[in-house]
């Protein structure tokens, strides 16, 4: 295999180790910094420099990233262009994608699942109060490590600013952005998505956390976007047959996941509160509480 030809550079002062990661716009690379220590550097694909649509896109998520400021976010240190290159220097967060660890663990008891949900909750509630909508909520853009049990969210790629007007966004009318086993049933009509949508992706996470698997059946993206436009998600409590939840957690995440947003929950601290209430309420009844409680 060719040697990447940016490992070794140093850019804008961080000497590039190894890639550890890859999208279809970006590679992402450990990095070092005299003052900053270990980093991660996502650096825009050479064949997208000319993109204008791609350079505004990765320029608004490092805007976006730098604009949140929270313990269960991934700071953004600083991002421009250096040597020809686009890049966007993060903070190294520790851990292993959700996605990864969810695989690994499988269904997780109540008050981990909560414990990870309020982490999320209280990240997405920060993005929120600076105007951002992060529009792609999904295990893979969430840092988790088991050993301090800490979830942090990244990537603001397809973020959009709530104030930001129509004719200024990045996605096409008509078209959807996002992952489709987690996307909001309105976003795939391509209209401007709020809050809700996000409150509708972190339940579906919710929903796995507990059962592995994800509300909906359909097995290819066909089936899966008519499922989400014109049918109910699987109840929880029909998810896996071996485990039984309350009624209550069931009811929390089901308006969670509810296709009509007059019935789902408004905020994301609004399903937060009820979920990690609702979950450690189970997790007392049971006789099994304790926040540090997880199978491997």
């Amino acid at each position: 295999m060719a040697q990447d030809p940016l490992v070794g550079r140093t850019i804008a002062g961080y000497t590039i180790r190894k890639a550890v990661g890859e999208g279809g716009t970006a590679q992402v690379y450990l990095a070092e910094h005299p003052e900053r220590g270990k980093v991660a550097l996502k650096v825009l694909r050479p064949r997208l420099a000319t993109d204008a649509v791609a350079v505004k896109r990765f320029l608004r998520e490092s805007e976006f990233g730098a604009r949140v400021l929270h313990p269960n976010v991934v700071r953004t240190f600083e991002f421009g262009e250096a040597d020809g290159v686009q890049y966007l220097a993060l903070e190294w967060a520790e851990g292993e994608p959700l996605e990864t660890f969810m695989t690994r663990a499988g269904k997780l008891a109540p008050p981990v699942a909560a414990n990870i949900v309020q982490q999320l909750g209280s990240a997405l509630e920060e993005a929120h109060r600076a105007g951002i909508i992060h529009r792609d909520l999904k295990p893979a853009n969430i840092m988790y490590d088991p050993a301090t049990q800490t979830a942090r969210l990244l990537d603001f790629g397809i973020a959009r600013d709530s104030e930001l007007p129509a004719e200024e966004r990045l996605t096409r009318a008509g078209f959807f952005v996002g992952t489709l086993q987690y996307v909001a049933p309105e976003a795939l009509s391509g209209e401007l998505v709020g809050e809700q949508a996000d409150v509708y992706s972190l339940a579906v996470i919710a929903y796995q956390l507990l059962t592995e698997v994800t509300p909906f059946p359909g097995k290819n993206p066909r089936e899966l976007f008519q499922q989400l436009l014109t049918q109910d998600p699987i109840p929880l409590n029909q998810a896996d047959r071996s485990v039984k939840f309350s009624a209550r957690l069931e009811e929390v995440v089901m308006k969670g996941l509810a296709r009509d947003r007059t019935k789902r929950w408004k905020t994301v601290t609004d399903f937060t509160t009820a979920f990690c209430d609702a979950a450690n309420a189970e997790a007392e009844k049971k006789g099994f509480f304790s926040s540090l409680f997880h199978r491997e």
